[in-house]
């Protein structure tokens, strides 16, 4: 499948919620057709298909009540205005003949509709962890890191590569995605800047995280041999996660940043580079027709990357499982108020397994509150905090009330299950 660039020019139906539609069959028929998006419902509950049907079968009747007591048969019905998500972000296809016709053309009343099975919870929580009929966003281009960490996460899932980690961002805001799994830190090269700024300027949640094994091979055209190359290409992480291993295999040569590892082996195989190597997967080796030259080049065979899942819509916090809670948030009142901040967690026995700062910078960062609403503010430091904790449990509510008292800004980014699994350092592919 193509990645979706940042420039191309979306389809209006893509970029903007559809509605359900009113169309006029015959002179009295109506059929309400719900393309992707949904509504909310005047007592507030989310729609689900037997909300769809007895919120199309009000509309008609109203509809047929209108057309009897006018007496016009050309207007057509106008559409309703009632808008709302559908439940879990599945799209929905539902062709509905509400008001039946007989042999002469004339409307009959409708049928009554079934009893409404009661909403669970179940109907109000995100999609399943199988993936399945899932399409999931991820940076790269096939045999990346990044499609093996969706595969683990959604298992099954329709893979959507984008070139681009905000492309990922925007597929899932623009209904292109239902999720995105994208990575944000690594044992050997450390946190991914680009896409905490992202998590902040983008109002997406985070609903989970996978932790992946990292082998890193080395990659050239068949019959290459190491002695001829005079450059190694790949990701900057993976460039600084074999900067060692590449030094004691005589690669002193000249090593060059691209957007991705199976980015950098299928540019060699498209241009037809022999005096080029690329830093990736033994998959992408198969997928681009390379040869490996070196296998497991990492500088440290407990190399591991972290993911997070990214949705439209957060999870319900629980407590039966182990819960990790992310948050940002900012101060403008020295290092004393950080201490403060630290301690609300401290006191309730809290264990963070990540504090990181960024910099303020010269030009503002642009941020989404609550209200959905991009707003332009300086800060000295944003910081990002990780803890051991569920939103559900009170211990976090009352630790994040203390937070609120000293920051200028916060925000959670997501309460989320802890990836459990137990990994190896030994090959994953």
């Amino acid at each position: 499948m193509q990645a979706v660039s940042p420039t191309q020019n979306l389809n209006s139906s893509i970029i903007r919620p559809s509605k359900p539609r009113l169309n006029q069959l015959t002179r009295f028929a109506v059929r309400c057709v719900h393309r992707s998006d949904s509504v909310q419902f005047p007592n507030g509950v989310g729609s689900s298909r037997a909300d769809w049907q007895s919120s199309c079968a009000i509309l008609s009747s109203k509809v047929f009540s209108q057309d009897q007591g006018s007496g016009d048969k050309s207007t057509p019905p106008s559409a309703s205005d009632h808008l709302a998500p559908a439940v879990n972000g599945h799209k929905t296809s539902i062709d509905l003949n509400l008001v039946p016709i007989d042999k002469n053309n004339k409307p009959q009343p409708p049928s009554p509709l079934p009893p409404q099975k009661p909403l669970t919870i179940t109907d109000l929580s995100p999609a399943p962890m199988h993936g399945s009929q899932l399409r999931v966003a991820y940076q790269g281009v096939p045999g990346a890191y990044s499609e093996a960490a969706a595969g683990k996460a959604y298992p099954n899932c329709e893979a959507i590569p984008c070139d681009q980690f905000e492309v990922a961002f925007q597929a899932v805001e623009l209904w292109i995605a239902d999720r995105a799994v994208l990575p944000v830190e690594n044992s050997l090269g450390g946190s991914i800047h680009r896409n905490y700024d992202l998590l902040l300027r983008h109002r997406l949640h985070i609903v989970g995280e996978v932790q992946l094994p990292v082998h890193h091979c080395l990659l050239a055209l068949p019959g290459v041999r190491k002695e001829y190359l005079t450059r190694v290409i790949s990701h900057p992480q993976a460039l600084s996660q074999c900067e060692h291993t590449l030094t004691k295999l005589g690669l002193n040569v000249t090593r060059e940043a691209v957007d991705d590892t199976a980015g950098a082996a299928e540019y060699i195989a498209t241009n037809n580079l022999r005096d080029t190597a690329a830093i990736a997967s033994a998959r992408a080796a198969e997928l681009y027709g390379l040869q490996v030259l070196a296998d497991g080049i990492q500088d440290d065979s407990g190399n591991v990357t972290r993911f997070v899942m990214l949705a439209r819509e957060p999870i319900i916090p629980r407590t039966d499982r182990p819960f990790k809670t992310s948050i940002v948030f900012a101060h403008d009142k020295g290092t004393s108020v950080l201490f403060k901040v630290l301690s609300a967690f401290a006191f309730r026995n809290i264990s963070l397994t990540k504090i990181e700062s960024r910099p303020h910078r010269n030009r503002p960062i642009r941020l989404v509150d609550d209200a959905n609403v991009g707003t332009a503010k300086h800060f000295e430091y944003m910081f990002y905090v990780d803890f051991e904790a569920s939103m559900a449990e009170v211990r976090a509510q009352n630790a994040l009330a203390e937070v609120q008292e000293f920051t200028s800004f916060l925000r959670v980014l997501g309460s989320y299950p802890m990836d459990m699994t137990p990994w190896c350092p030994s090959r994953e592919d």
